[in-house]
């Protein structure tokens, strides 16, 4: 599988997720530039990822600009087509932004920049500690989207504690029913508010991240 990730004007994270895939998983990269718009290198066993930072500012909203990107409108249409994305915090608000994912981030629930690990766990209930970096990541959706994903199994990631249990205490933003990560429902976009690409390395003694890629199966 081979990996493209878009670079937006306020990109701060893609160079760290070019090392994490390039230098700790062993994966081939290619940084793709927002006012591009070829992605026919890529097939749709390949991923692109949306990296953190603040794209454009942040003006208006938190990936607001970003969905109208030259790039994007390809990202959009790779997605249509089965190709899988990956948006990880402001890309996973672009994703919300652009219609590939269902719901919106808001602002923090103490109204303050988080930056911190925290722990989360996935579809095998292992708490996994995985660093979060932002200040708009409460996940909010109406009832009747929350349900559906919850029916279907989109909810790939919960905020909690340490030893894997669920609640308030352990939820650093306020996101409804815990949520720290989705996809959509043909399983080839997911989006979540932590940093995978952070806890890939040995030398920050931290390999959940890896841990992480495996479950979304884009590894």
């Amino acid at each position: 599988m081979k990996f493209g990730v878009v670079v937006f004007p306020g990109s701060n994270c893609d160079r760290d997720m070019q090392d994490s895939l390039q230098n700790d998983l062993n994966k081939e990269v290619v940084m793709l530039w927002h006012k591009d718009k070829d992605l026919s290198a890529f097939s749709t066993n390949d991923c692109i990822v949306l990296p953190g930072g603040f794209s454009y500012g942040d003006y208006l909203r938190c990936g607001a600009i970003a969905r109208f990107s030259p790039m994007m409108q390809s990202v959009v249409d790779f997605a249509n087509r089965g190709g899988k994305v990956l948006g990880v915090c402001n890309g996973f608000q672009i994703l919300c932004e652009s219609g590939l994912l269902p719901g919106v981030l808001l602002q923090n629930a103490n109204q303050q920049f988080i930056c911190k690990n925290v722990y989360i766990k996935g579809s095998d209930g292992q708490a996994l500690k995985v660093p979060i970096a932002h200040g708009e990541g409460r996940f909010h959706a109406d009832e009747a989207t929350l349900d559906r994903l919850e029916q279907n199994n989109q909810v790939i990631f919960r905020y909690c504690s340490e030893t894997g249990a669920i609640g308030d205490a352990y939820n650093p933003n306020g996101a409804i029913r815990h949520i720290a990560g989705i996809r959509n429902a043909n399983n080839n976009v997911f989006g979540m508010m932590p940093h995978p690409e952070r806890a890939t390395s040995a030398a920050l003694n931290n390999l959940d991240g890896k841990k992480v890629f495996e479950l979304l199966q884009i590894n």
